[in-house]
């Protein structure tokens, strides 16, 4: 059950969902804090770690980058992957249901601030073979 006076949220207060390739704690989420339009988080890679290409079927998405340098794609209206350096401060967009990647490249650990609109479509993530659940504070 969400709990609507969640308003101040840190990633340690939140389960996260757990990967071989890093984790994500939604901090914002209907069932976090009852959001209704879009849901959001932090992602941990470590170096040398990313997460294949995917997409969100029905779902905008925002990437930005907190620290860490990387490289991030998102393939074009045609489906041809466009490739970027991406680093400190660089937003990314991900159009509606756009196959996208991300890769550490960097020697220190990447985080990252996503949004999806609407919120829903990362839920799938809990269906990836390497999911876990890790509790808050882990």
């Amino acid at each position: 059950m969400a709990d609507k006076s969640k308003v101040f949220v840190y990633p340690k207060d939140v389960s996260a969902f757990g990967f071989d390739w890093g984790r994500l704690a939604l901090t914002v989420a209907p069932e976090v804090n009852g959001a209704e339009r879009f849901s959001g988080g932090v992602v941990d890679l470590p170096p040398g770690k990313g997460h294949t290409r995917h997409n969100h079927p029905g779902a905008e998405e925002i990437i930005f980058v907190i620290s860490g340098n990387g490289e991030q794609m998102v393939e074009d209206e045609k489906g041809n992957p466009v490739v970027a350096k991406v680093g400190p401060g660089c937003t990314i967009y991900v159009p509606e249901s756009r196959f996208h990647s991300t890769l550490n490249t960097g020697d220190q650990p990447m985080q990252l601030f996503v949004v999806y609109s609407p919120a829903g479509p990362e839920l799938a993530l809990r269906e990836l073979p390497d999911f876990r659940l890790l509790p808050a504070g882990k």
